[in-house]
């Protein structure tokens, strides 16, 4: 199992603190993430903080991938070097930063990643998913939880929520029918919230 690092814990409950008191946040079926064994949560990203979200919805560490850019940035790079964030160059096929996730899932931890790669700033509700999460999956046999975040990050927020799926695995799935699933799987959450 990974050691947490002592600041995700600090920032877990005092920022955890704050975030739930400002944002009102509802979280829907966290009883779907296991409690042991390598798991990737996976899903939607609209904004800077959609991993507080998913952190505060379970008590396991949750590892991010963070981009590069993050940690060349020395006003914030000590912040996710601090809570073990694992950088990955957008630029080109990481393979330090696989490496990297494969170890943790490989030793019953958590990775949480937004398939879509960045931020979603476009109209489209969802855009098409990149094949990271589904291809770590297969590698170490880790269970994916899809998830799917709807609402606004506002002052006592009445609506913005994060919801979690049924958890799978990709078992004798190809890797484009478990990545289609995975889409599939956050793309019903999505509509299905939006249009409560």
């Amino acid at each position: 199992m990974n050691k947490t690092p002592l600041l995700y814990k600090i920032c877990r409950v005092v920022l955890g603190f704050v975030f739930k008191l400002y944002y009102n946040p509802t979280i829907i079926g966290k009883e779907n993430i296991p409690k042991e064994g390598s798991i990737i949560v996976a899903g939607n990203h609209v904004h800077l903080f959609d991993q507080c979200l998913t952190i505060l919805s379970t008590k396991r560490y949750l590892c991010y991938m963070a981009k590069k850019e993050y940690f060349d940035n020395k006003k914030v790079a000590w912040f996710f070097k601090g809570n073990g964030c694992i950088p990955v160059d957008r630029s080109k096929k990481d393979s330090s930063a696989k490496e990297k996730a494969l170890e943790i899932l490989n030793n019953n931890g958590a990775i949480g990643i937004f398939p879509e790669g960045t931020r979603n700033r476009t109209n489209e509700i969802l855009q098409p998913f990149k094949y990271g999460a589904v291809s770590l999956a297969q590698k170490t046999d880790a269970t994916i939880v899809p998830f799917a975040i709807t609402g606004q990050y506002k002052f006592a927020s009445k609506d913005l929520t994060v919801t979690f799926a049924e958890p799978f695995k990709v078992g004798d799935m190809t890797l484009e029918e478990a990545n289609e699933k995975l889409y599939k799987e956050v793309l019903k959450l999505l509509k299905k919230n939006i249009n409560k």
